[in-house]
């Protein structure tokens, strides 16, 4: 089976309009009208660059729906990660995820930078600009065997906001 990248995502929420709202205002998702004729509660979302029919869908089930427990009580998904293309990019991403109350995390993985965020239910996400291949170092790889505090403007001093992220990685050089 040759699997080469993940396609889409569905997520149940509890408040459909409150969750496209987030991943609209705050992430750039737009809404795909191809929710089948005379299904209610859900919804349809592609990130701002992509090429996928659709990258999300969120499924409600109603505001008595509780958090999700996995990783605390039961198993389950932790977060999906989704790639940025440059580090301005990624500083901006975490402006709007500080302004919504939804930022939660960044860390320095080495050869990731990474922001932590929270939609309104409470599930998890990551935003990630990949170190290029033609830029890791030893420092990038030994560093990615420890969690580090992210410092995004040392990070762009040292890559460059503009700096395409993910080639030769995740993105063909």
């Amino acid at each position: 089976m040759g699997i080469h990248r993940l396609n889409h995502a569905v997520l149940y929420v509890s408040d459909l309009d409150r969750s496209v709202a987030f991943y609209r205002d705050v992430l750039g998702f737009r809404p795909i009208p191809m929710t089948p004729d005379g299904f209610r509660g859900a919804a349809f979302l592609q990130a701002p660059d992509s090429t996928n029919d659709h990258d999300l869908g969120l499924f409600e089930l109603g505001a008595g729906a509780g958090r999700s427990a996995a990783g605390r009580s039961t198993v389950g998904l932790y977060h999906l990660a989704w790639e940025v293309d440059t580090l301005d990019e990624l500083a901006a991403t975490a402006e709007r995820l500080a302004a919504a109350g939804a930022l939660v995390g960044a860390s320095d993985h080495g050869t990731t930078k990474s922001l932590y965020g929270q939609d309104p239910d409470g599930l998890e996400f990551e935003v990630v600009w990949l170190v290029p291949a033609d830029l890791l170092d030893d420092a990038a790889l030994t560093a990615r065997k420890r969690i580090g505090r992210l410092d995004l403007d040392r990070e762009r001093q040292r890559y460059g906001g503009q700096t395409r992220g993910g080639v030769g990685i995740s993105v063909p050089a």
